[in-house]
C-alpha cells in the first residue's frame, strides 16, 4: 500500500490528526475531523482514504497556489522553510512573487497559463534561495481543484533536465528491450537495467492475475538476498485504491520508511473544510500500514513503477533497498519512469505478437472444423470427433462431447452423459457460454468426477443439443510470501495484539486442489464463434432436412382419390408449422369386391423418420386391404409379414375387415416398427348399400353430419394406437399360453350413410389447441359443421370452412380433413359431382 491516513482519534469534528512521529500539529493546522469510522488496519485497508494523508515526505516541500494573478499560497508543508528560508505563517495568504521572488512567480505563472496538462510540463527549474544561498529546485506541477500544487525537490545534477538527457541514460536500456525475444527474456532485461540505472539492492517485476493477487515474475538482486521469484502475494497487499492510484501516478518513491511525516499546513481548507487531494502528488505521505509491511520485509526504501496495459495496471517494477535510505535523483527516477513506459508498449506488443500467433492457429482449426461441418451428406456429429480433426484441437482438454442431430459423440476422457448434462443445467442454465475451472467446488455431488470434469467448458445448441470440453483437476503449488491468512490469525487473538501485515514473510506453499487450468478469454471466444457457426449449420441442415421430408411426404400422398360410386369424397391436407414435418397421411383404397377403404392416419414425430415410418404403414395397409378375401372375408394366400398368432378375439369368429388389416398392421409395427406408435381410422364403404364399417386404433372417431343438419360424434370402439406394445400387451411368436385370455382390442362399428348424409374423418391437428381437452375441438368442430352445412354451396365449400375455423392457427402439427358424402340422388345430386383431391 502507498499513500494513507494516520489513525484519527476523538469525537467527530474535535479530533487531532495522530503523527506517526509523536509530534504534536503545528499552530496552522486545523483540527481532522475522522475520514475512516474506526482504527486502520490489514483487515480493512482497503478503506483507507489514501489520497489525503494530510502530511507529505520530508524529501521535497509542497506549495499550494491559488490560480489567480498573484498565485497567492493557500497551502504549504511545514518544512517550507527548507527551499524558502520562512514559516508556514509567513506564506499563507500572500503572493507568490513576494515569498519566492518576481521571477519564480512569472515562471510558474506562464507554464500555468501556457501548458495543457501541467504535468507533461514538469520538471520546471527554479531557482530559490536567500543572498548566497542559491539552488536550483525541481518543480512538479499538478492541478487540485482550483489550486496547483507545486511540489520542490533539491535538484540533483545538470539542470535543466530534457528528455535528450533522460534519453542518454536509458539508450543502452532501450536497446536491450528491442532486442528482447519473448516476454521472459523482456521481463528479465527491465529489472537488470532498472537496479542498474537506480542502484536498488533488488529489483521486481510483479504481475497481477485476474483477481490481483501479485507474482514475482523476474528479479535482479544482491547475491546476499534470497531469491522472490515465483513467490505470490494476496491482493490485500495492494488494495484496490490503492491500485487506482498507480494507475494514476505511473511512479511512487520513499527514500526512507522511518520518515517523519511533514503536515500540510492549514489540514483543511478554511472555506470548504476539505483536506488536500494530493492522489497526483510526488510527496504523497504513505499509509503506516504500507510502512510497517516495508519494515517487516526489512526495506528501507522503495520505489514502484507502474506497468499499464490498454490504461489498465498489469503489475508492478518494485524496487527495494535494504541498506539505509536511498534517493535517487529526480532525473534517475524520470529516467526510471521512462523505462517503465516503454516496457509497457514493448510488453503489450509482445503478448499481442503471442496471442496474434495463437489466434492465427486457433482460427485455421476453426476454419477446418466448421467447414467439415458443412459437408453434405455426413454426420455432423461425427466430423467433429474425427481422430485427425476434432475440438480438442481447437480448445486444449483432455476431452470433449457433441450431442446434435440425435448422435452423442465424444473424444478423449469425458464424464458420463448424465453428469456432464446436469453439470450444464445447474451451471450454465442462464449463460451462452459455460465456463466453470472449479466444478468440484460449485456443486460438490459431482467431486468424484475431478480427474475427468473438474473444469467445464460448455454452450448449447438446442435444449438436447450442445458441445462441452472437459479438463481434469490440476493440482499446483503457490508459493506465497508468508501466509496470506495469517491477518485473519492475528485479527482473532483479540484487541491486545497490534493487528500489521503478515508478519512472517517466509516462504509459505499451498497446495491449491479442485481446481481445472482455467479457460482463457480466448478459449471463449473461440467456442463462442463454434457455437455461431454450428447454430448456422445446424439451421441450415434442419431446413433442408424438413424440406426433404415434406417432399417426400407430399410425394406419398394421393394426387387424386379413388372415386366412389354414388359418393363424393373431398380432401384437404396442411404441413406442419415451421417448416417440421409430421406422419399425417390420408387414402382412398378400391378393394376386391367393390367397396373402398378410405383411411386417415397419424404417426406420432416429426421430420424424415416420422415421414419415413408413414410411408412403411401407408403401404402396409394398401397392401393388406388389396389381400383381402371377398368371399371368407378373411386374408388371402398372399403373406405380407411374419406369420405371427391371430389376435385374440373377444367371442367367437374373425375380426371384420376393418379391424383385421388395422391389427395386422399392429403387428408389423410390432415386429419391425417397435418405436413406432401411429393412431389409425379405416372407414370401408359399400357404395350399393351406403354403409360404411368403421375401426379405430387410436385415432379420434369420425362425425355423422345428416342430411337434415345435425352432427354427431359415432359411437366408435377405439383400440390402443398401432404400436402400443405395452397397451395392447401382445405375447411374443410361439409364447402363447393355453386358457390365458388376451386384452380386449377395438371392434369395428357399421355407419349408413342415407342420401346427404356426410362423414367426416380427421386428424387431431384439426382439433386439438395446446392446454386444451380433446374433446373440446371435437365438439367445436362438430358444431361448425351444423353450422356450416347449410349455407355451403358444395362439399368443397364445407370442407373450407371447416378446415380454416376449427384448425389452430398457431398449430405445429399436421391436420388432416376427409369429408364422404352420399349423393342425395343419382341423377339429381345437391352437390356437383367433383373427386378431385386437394
Amino acid at each position: 500500500m502507498s499513500g494513507g491516513v494516520p489513525r484519527v482519534t476523538g469525537a467527530p469534528g474535535s479530533a487531532r490528526e495522530a503523527d506517526p512521529s509523536g509530534a504534536v500539529a503545528g499552530p496552522f493546522e486545523e483540527p481532522l475531523e475522522p475520514r475512516f469510522d474506526g482504527p486502520v488496519d490489514l483487515t480493512n485497508c482497503d478503506r483507507e482514504p489514501i489520497h489525503i494523508p494530510g502530511s507529505v515526505q520530508p524529501h521535497g516541500v509542497l506549495l499550494a497556489v491559488r490560480t489567480d494573478d498573484d498565485l497567492t499560497v493557500a497551502r504549504v508543508s511545514a518544512n517550507v522553510a527548507e527551499a524558502l528560508g520562512r514559516e508556514p505563517d509567513q506564506l499563507l495568504g500572500r503572493p507568490l512573487r513576494e515569498v519566492a521572488g518576481p521571477a519564480v512567480a512569472k515562471t510558474i505563472l506562464d507554464v500555468v497559463r501556457t501548458a495543457f496538462d501541467l504535468r507533461e510540463a514538469s520538471p520546471v527549474d527554479l531557482l530559490l534561495g536567500d543572498g548566497d544561498d542559491w539552488r536550483h529546485y525541481d518543480a512538479l506541477l499538478h492541478r487540485v481543484g482550483e489550486l496547483v500544487a507545486c511540489e520542490l525537490q533539491a535538484a540533483q545534477g545538470v539542470r535543466p533536465l530534457t528528455y535528450v538527457g533522460t534519453y542518454a541514460r536509458t539508450r543502452q536500456s532501450v536497446l536491450r528491450l528491442n532486442g528482447s525475444r519473448s516476454l521472459a527474456e523482456l521481463y528479465d532485461v527491465v529489472v537488470e537495467e532498472v537496479r542498474r540505472l537506480t542502484g536498488f539492492d533488488r529489483v521486481m517485476v510483479y504481475r497481477f492475475d485476474p483477481e490481483w493477487n501479485g507474482e514475482v515474475v523476474a528479479e535482479a538482486r544482491l547475491e546476499r538476498l534470497n531469491s522472490f521469484r515465483g513467490l505470490h502475494y494476496p491482493a490485500s497487499d495492494i488494495p484496490v485504491q490503492a491500485r487506482a492510484l498507480y494507475e494514476r501516478s505511473w511512479l511512487r518513491l520513499i527514500p526512507d520508511v522511518d520518515y517523519q511525516p511533514v503536515p500540510v499546513v492549514p489540514a483543511l481548507d478554511p472555506s470548504t473544510g476539505a483536506a488536500l487531494d494530493l492522489s497526483d502528488a510526488w510527496l504523497r505521505s504513505v499509509s503506516p500500514i504500507h510502512l510497517e509491511y516495508l519494515r517487516n520485509m526489512g526495506v528501507t526504501a522503495s520505489m514502484s513503477i507502474s506497468l499499464l496495459r490498454e490504461g489498465r495496471l498489469w503489475g508492478l517494477i518494485a524496487c527495494r533497498h535494504y541498506s539505509g535510505a536511498h534517493e535517487p535523483g529526480y532525473e534517475v527516477c524520470a529516467a526510471a519512469e521512462f523505462l517503465g513506459h516503454l516496457f509497457s508498449l514493448r510488453l503489450v506488443a509482445r503478448e499481442e505478437q503471442q496471442h496474434l500467433a495463437a489466434s492465427l492457429a486457433s482460427r485455421r482449426v476453426l476454419d477446418q472444423l466448421v467447414t467439415a461441418a458443412q459437408r453434405e451428406g455426413v454426420s455432423l456429429a461425427g466430423q467433429l470427433t474425427t481422430a485427425a480433426l476434432n475440438l480438442t484441437h481447437l480448445i486444449g482438454c483432455s476431452g470433449a462431447v457433441i450431442a446434435v442431430d440425435g448422435e452423442y459423440r465424444t473424444v478423449g476422457e469425458v464424464p458420463p452423459r448424465r453428469i456432464a448434462r446436469a453439470v450444464f443445467d445447474t451451471l450454465g442454465s442462464q449463460a451462452e457460454i459455460l465456463a466453470c475451472d472449479a466444478v468440484p467446488t460449485e456443486l460438490p455431488q459431482f467431486a468424484e468426477y475431478r480427474a475427468v470434469a473438474c473444469g467445464m467448458l460448455a454452450f448449447r445448441l438446442s435444449r438436447d443439443e450442445g458441445v462441452a470440453w472437459f479438463r481434469p483437476e490440476t493440482v499446483r503449488t503457490v508459493d506465497w510470501g508468508g501466509d496470506p491468512e495469517n491477518a485473519k490469525i492475528i485479527a482473532a487473538e483479540g484487541d491486545e495484539v497490534r493487528l500489521s501485515p503478515r508478519r512472517s514473510f517466509d516462504r509459505w506453499r499451498q497446495v491449491v486442489r479442485d481446481r481445472a487450468r482455467p479457460w482463457t478469454p480466448h478459449e471463449l471466444a473461440l467456442a463462442d464463434e463454434l457455437r455461431q457457426a454450428l447454430t448456422r449449420v445446424a439451421y441450415a441442415r434442419a431446413r433442408q432436412t424438413a424440406a426433404l421430408a415434406r417432399l417426400m411426404q407430399e410425394s406419398l400422398l394421393p394426387r387424386r382419390l379413388a372415386p366412389i360410386r354414388g359418393f363424393e369424397l373431398e380432401s384437404w391436407y396442411n404441413p406442419a408449422a415451421t417448416d417440421r414435418v409430421g406422419g399425417d397421411w390420408y387414402d382412398a383404397i378400391p378393394m376386391p369386391d367393390g367397396r373402398v377403404a378410405v383411411v386417415v392416419g397419424d404417426v406420432a414425430g416429426h421430420g424424415i423418420a416420422a415421414a419415413g415410418t408413414m410411408a412403411q404403414l401407408r403401404g402396409a395397409l394398401r397392401a393388406y386391404v388389396v389381400a383381402l378375401d371377398p368371399a371368407s372375408r378373411a386374408p388371402g394366400p398372399v403373406c405380407l409379414v411374419p406369420r405371427l398368432p391371430a389376435p385374440r378375439m373377444p367371442g367367437p369368429g374373425s375380426p371384420a375387415p376393418a379391424r383385421l388389416v388395422l391389427d395386422q398392421l399392429g403387428r408389423l409395427v410390432d415386429v419391425l416398427l417397435p418405436e413406432a406408435i401411429a393412431t389409425v381410422i379405416v372407414a370401408m364403404v359399400d357404395p350399393a348399400t351406403g354403409a360404411v364399417e368403421i375401426a379405430s386404433s387410436g385415432h379420434p372417431p369420425p362425425l355423422r353430419l345428416a342430411a337434415a343438419g345435425t352432427a354427431s360424434v359415432v359411437d366408435l370402439d377405439v383400440a390402443p394406437p398401432v404400436g402400443a406394445v405395452d397397451l395392447l400387451s401382445l405375447t411374443p411368436a410361439g409364447t402363447e399360453q393355453a386358457g390365458t385370455p388376451g386384452p380386449p382390442v377395438g371392434v369395428e362399428t357399421v355407419v349408413r350413410l342415407g342420401p346427404g348424409d356426410t362423414l367426416v374423418l380427421f386428424s387431431d391437428g384439426v382439433t386439438e389447441r395446446r392446454g386444451e381437452a380433446p374433446d373440446v375441438g371435437i365438439e367445436r368442430l362438430r358444431a361448425g359443421a351444423e353450422r356450416a352445412a347449410p349455407g355451403a354451396e358444395n362439399l368443397r365449400a364445407l370442407g373450407d370452412d371447416l378446415f380454416d375455423t376449427c384448425r389452430d392457427p398457431d398449430s405445429d402439427d399436421d391436420a388432416t380433413l376427409l369429408l364422404l358424402r352420399r349423393r342425395p340422388d343419382a341423377t339429381t345430386p345437391r352437390f356437383p359431382a367433383d373427386t378431385t383431391s386437394s
